[in-house]
């Protein structure tokens, strides 16, 4: 699963490459986004525009993510897809986490 990352000062976004977090991918993304954000400043935003496809297994690596960067950094997620959301909302995982429409409103809101 490979993803990039791009530090500022405040935080670190995290983007996914990959079309689809499900449990083939899950255990290479949970890996992947721990290294990506291992020394990352204190919000750390999962860009997901190119996410189409989440299962529980993605979405469980997603939380053990957040769960391993707490309580030093936060992680936030931008740009979830309509099917993405659909999952998130569902399982109310949409109370839990901070999500933001688009990158650029994620972006906006950690540079203030």
């Amino acid at each position: 699963m490979e993803v990039s990352a791009k530090t500022e000062d405040r935080f670190c976004v995290v983007s996914v490459l990959h079309d689809r977090i499900d449990a083939a991918a899950a255990l290479e993304f949970k890996d992947a986004l721990r290294r990506a954000a291992a020394h990352a400043p204190p919000v750390v935003i999962l860009d997901l525009h190119r996410v189409n496809f989440i299962d529980s297994s993605g979405l469980g690596a997603i939380v053990a993510a957040m769960k391993h960067l707490a309580p030093q950094r936060a992680l936030v997620l931008a740009g979830l897809t309509p099917a993405v959301e659909k999952v998130f909302t569902l399982t109310r995982m949409d109370r839990v986490f901070g999500i933001f429409h688009t990158l650029d409103a994620a972006l906006t809101a950690h540079r203030e």
